[in-house]
């Protein structure tokens, strides 16, 4: 690996490393080493995996488990427990090795098993999997990124709930990232934002041990990454060896704690590899090292040259330590419970949000529609009211827009904005920053007691996919809403106007697609999205005004699919039935009374949801889509997916234009001529060719072998 190849032939025994003089306590090395030692095997047991970022983090992995942060094995869920995020996830041995001694349950099998079927030692850490783990991490600048989220969170909830007398929420959140976290674009949206918002408890230690996958950061990463830090208005501190001692990496954090007006990066020089023979070279970075290498560290380190041995004494040091933290665990309990005893309200808000309860009547504040008397709105308006109408009863609802809130509509009315003075504000101003606003979303979902939800434009959505595929693979209830969600925008042109980004999104596992065609759909998509606090949700909207739906309801939407139209008409007498969702369903349904009064039984369906009426009985989806009657497809988007319920599609294959909504849905087909049109050649088609295929009509394979229990 780019210049790199000696070391694999060579004999790691016939090198030889510099002894270096440690100027700390021995035992505290010999902890140190026992981490790094540990953290090497299970790359080495399983054949794979990244060893050298955990050898050269372990001095600081040892001092934050050790002496700085709280946490509690027995309650991981502990309100007031430091954050700890492991941003560069590919060094999670390092992290297991950590949860193993402090007593998270991670036993020395569990090390065994490191990146198997099944094991809760995963390749990179996932929230859901092992406890003491508080987000998935692994794509790169996600954790940092996530972090921040979290510090907005204490901060908001110190403001909110604290009292003089007592401090239920009061901690800090502690971050390992290395070079290539600081390189990806999302931290450094999350992290200018972090310093604007002069989030003093959150500290992150950057490990700037200058390498890549690549080669030296020489390569590509020449810049200045203090006074970058320093512009976004964070407090930077410079160790340059924890190699030798722990007192200057001490003496920083503790200057971090102090400073409660900026976030601080501690920038901290280490090799990685630490005690490989070839350490310090991209070569130890992502392959375990030779079984030779691996005996040699070991004995170099003072220990037995025997996989994942763990000293007695190390073993109780750790075990005292992990007393000690639990103690203060305890000792906040007592405090909560005098606090509850004098502010029962509180405590009972608390208690509620953390159990992610729902508050009484807040799906009966949603709006409805009534069909006789209200004005047709575009669904962005409608998504404003249900905002507006649950933030009172709902307190934990907090979130923004990417500089968007003109346009998203997403205010909420009353609450304030969170900002450095007033930290008990529900409305975040994320600027122009969609990925850091979902990674941040990710962080204040992940810390508990919040639902946040954060808006753009659809099309917008590709910037911030990678915290969105995050939050869908951690069950993170996360609520996107994006407005503009078609050509129908109109004259900003095919650089805004999206195409593909529904179908992306539906494909991805565990989320909610949301596209509602009025008011009831609307407040459908936000009652289902706050009932489903494992899913997230994307509730995309118009940028224009929709007519009315005489026959839509919350109830009927809440099956993802509803015949609006013709249900009188019996299957067995239906020629025609037009599926359409959001803006077209109009369209479809002006289409089919058309079509109906020439003789063809047309019926419509709205489907606003297509993961949730997947999710329903067999029985009930073969009574909307019956799959044997000629069915059209109507949606200003891709036609892919839809093949699955429609025999022909009226959708987009190229991109758009710029010109005025309406016009351009005439364009592309997307009006009742055409839809009545392309209806009646659909119908003739089938009928000159014979059978309609059953598109309802064929098996459905589990290809997993197994169960999976997660």
């Amino acid at each position: 690996m780019g210049g790199l190849a000696d070391h694999s032939t060579a004999s790691p025994l016939s090198k030889k490393k510099k002894v270096e003089h440690y100027e700390g306590p021995e035992f505290e090395l010999k902890c140190i080493n026992s981490i790094r030692a540990l953290s090497a095997d299970m790359p080495s047991a399983a054949n794979s995996g990244h060893p050298g970022a955990p050898m050269g983090c372990a001095p600081m992995a040892h001092l934050l488990w050790s002496e700085v942060m709280n946490y509690s094995p027995s309650d991981p869920e502990w309100w007031n427990r430091d954050r700890f995020v492991l941003s560069n996830g590919h060094a999670c041995a390092l992290q297991y090795s950590m949860l193993h001694l402090t007593g998270y349950g991670l036993t020395i099998d569990d090390l065994k098993n490191f990146r198997q079927m099944g094991s809760i030692t995963p390749g990179h850490p996932e929230n859901f999997m092992t406890n003491g783990v508080e987000v998935s991490t692994g794509p790169l600048g996600q954790g940092i990124s996530n972090a921040v989220g979290f510090a907005i969170a204490e901060r908001h909830f110190a403001a909110t709930f604290n009292t003089e007398d007592y401090k239920v929420f009061d901690h800090h959140t502690y971050v390992i990232c290395g070079d290539g976290c600081l390189q990806e674009g999302v931290s450094s949206e999350a992290s200018s934002l972090a310093g604007h918002l002069g989030l003093g408890k959150l500290i992150v230690l950057y490990d700037d041990n200058k390498i890549t996958i690549d080669g030296s950061t020489d390569l590509s990463f020449s810049e200045d990454v203090q006074r970058r830090y320093e512009a976004y208005g964070w407090q930077v501190l410079t160790v340059y060896s924890v190699e030798r001692k722990l007192d200057d990496l001490r003496a920083a954090i503790k200057a971090a704690q102090e400073n409660e007006t900026q976030p601080t990066l501690i920038k901290i020089r280490t090799t990685i590899g630490k005690g490989s023979l070839m350490e310090g070279s991209a070569a130890t970075h992502g392959a375990p090292l030779k079984a030779n290498d691996l005996s040699q560290a070991k004995l170099s380190w003072g220990l037995p040259d025997e996989a994942f041995f763990v000293s007695d004494d190390v073993k109780s040091f750790y075990a005292e330590h992990t007393k000690t933290v639990e103690s203060k665990c305890t000792a906040w309990k007592e405090v909560y419970a005098a606090y509850r005893a004098s502010h029962p309200d509180k405590a009972a808000e608390l208690e509620r949000r953390f159990s992610r309860k729902i508050p009484e009547g807040v799906h009966g504040a949603l709006p409805t529609f009534n069909f006789k008397t209200d004005k047709a709105l575009a669904t962005r308006q409608y998504s404003q009211a249900c905002i507006a109408s649950i933030a009172p009863l709902m307190p934990e609802l907090i979130g923004g827009s990417a500089d968007l809130t003109p346009s998203n509509l997403t205010a909420i009315p009353g609450s304030g904005d969170f900002q450095k003075n007033s930290p008990e504000g529900r409305y975040l101003r994320f600027g122009v920053r969609e990925h850091g606003m979902a990674a941040i979303c990710n962080g204040l979902f992940a810390y508990g007691g919040l639902r946040p939800f954060c808006a753009t434009f659809l099309n917008f959505a590709g910037y911030a996919l990678g915290s969105i595929r995050v939050a869908a693979l951690s069950k993170f209830g996360i609520i996107y809403v994006m407005t503009h969600d078609s050509i129908g925008l109109g004259e900003d042109g095919p650089t805004h106007q999206p195409v593909e980004m529904l179908e992306s999104l539906r494909s991805m596992p565990n989320i909610n697609v949301f596209r509602p065609a009025d008011a009831n759909e609307t407040s459908m998509s936000y009652k289902m999205a706050l009932e489903m606090t494992h899913t997230p949700s994307v509730i995309c909207c118009s940028r224009s005004g929709l007519p009315a739906l005489e026959n839509s309801s919350v109830e009927k939407a809440s099956k993802g699919a509803y015949t609006i139209i013709g249900e009188d008409i019996e299957l067995a007498n239906t020629d025609l039935i037009i599926i359409g969702t959001g803006s077209e369903v109009g369209v479809c349904v002006n289409a089919a009374a058309n079509l109906t009064a020439s003789g063809i039984n047309t019926r419509v369906v709205s489907m606003p949801c297509q993961e949730i009426f997947l999710a329903q009985p067999k029985e009930y989806q073969l009574s909307v889509l019956p799959g044997n009657i000629p069915t059209l497809s109507v949606e200003a988007s891709a036609e892919y997916g839809w093949h699955r319920f429609s025999h022909a599609q009226i959708g987009m294959t190229r991109f758009g234009l710029s010109a005025p909504g309406d016009e351009l849905f005439r364009k592309f087909g997307f009006s009742t001529e055409n839809v009545t049109e392309k209806g009646k050649a659909l119908v003739a088609f089938y009928k000159e060719s014979g059978d309609v295929p059953n598109l309802m009509h064929r098996p459905a394979f589990n290809n997993i072998l197994g169960t999976i229990d997660h």
